[in-house]
């Protein structure tokens, strides 16, 4: 029988081979693995009202946890480039400032809470030029442990958000904010906040909708943390 070399029989039988070879799948895990780190976030204390007794519950809520979920893994070299950023709504809030959203402070504390009126309402980050986004931390509102509604969150480089729109998380499932069906569910606000995955997204406008919570039809907001690369 005709012997054949290594080199012409891996050519012979294509790439399915070469990423069968011993090494190769272990290595581009490691490799690719090695590029990416545990997004470490800043948090703050956690609430000192204790937990209702009553919380909402159904198929559409995850389960509430005082545990923090496991740590997003985040390109090395990552910043928050929201931090300082312009920040603008869909309406004026009647308590708080705008700045207070990028200001890096989430305290579970009246003074460190934005309001705004009731119904579908947003807030938005200009982020002064595209970045390559990888990672969103949000803190609504951890006064109280709450679930937020319609909790959506877009980028775009469109300020007006009319085009190049891209949805990252959506848990209105019933549409009730016209912004389309979501498939994500409702969380319980935890000091821990919640990272949003950015998924490389390149835009320079962020924004965040919500439509109350279980608690209130308020909207309420503390802080956003947009963690990015420069654009390339």
């Amino acid at each position: 029988m005709k012997l054949i070399s290594k080199t012409k029989w891996m050519s012979a039988f294509g790439v399915a081979v070469l990423l069968n070879a011993p090494g190769f799948s272990s290595a581009v895990m490691a490799d690719d693995a090695a590029t990416k780190e545990a997004l470490v976030l800043e948090l703050p204390a956690p609430t000192l009202k204790g937990t209702p007794e009553q919380l909402p519950e159904g198929p559409n809520i995850e389960p509430n946890s005082d545990k923090p979920r496991p740590a997003f893994q985040a390109p090395k070299g990552v910043k928050n480039v929201a931090l300082g950023k312009t920040v603008t709504t869909s309406v004026k809030p009647f308590t708080g400032e705008l700045e207070q959203l990028t200001d890096g402070k989430k305290e579970a504390f009246d003074y460190d809470t934005l309001e705004m009126k009731k119904g579908a309402q947003w807030i938005q980050v200009d982020l002064g030029a595209p970045f390559t986004l990888e990672a969103i931390a949000i803190w609504h509102d951890h006064r109280y442990i709450q679930v937020m509604h319609d909790v959506i969150i877009q980028a775009s480089d469109d300020p007006e958000f009319k085009t190049g729109v891209t949805t990252l998380y959506n848990n209105d499932t019933d549409n009730t904010s016209g912004l389309g069906i979501g498939s994500d569910r409702e969380y319980f606000e935890r000091h821990f906040g919640r990272v949003f995955d950015a998924k490389g997204v390149k835009a320079r406008y962020v924004r965040g909708y919500t439509k109350g919570s279980n608690l209130s039809a308020l909207n309420c907001w503390q802080e956003i943390e947009i963690y990015a690369l420069p654009a390339k």
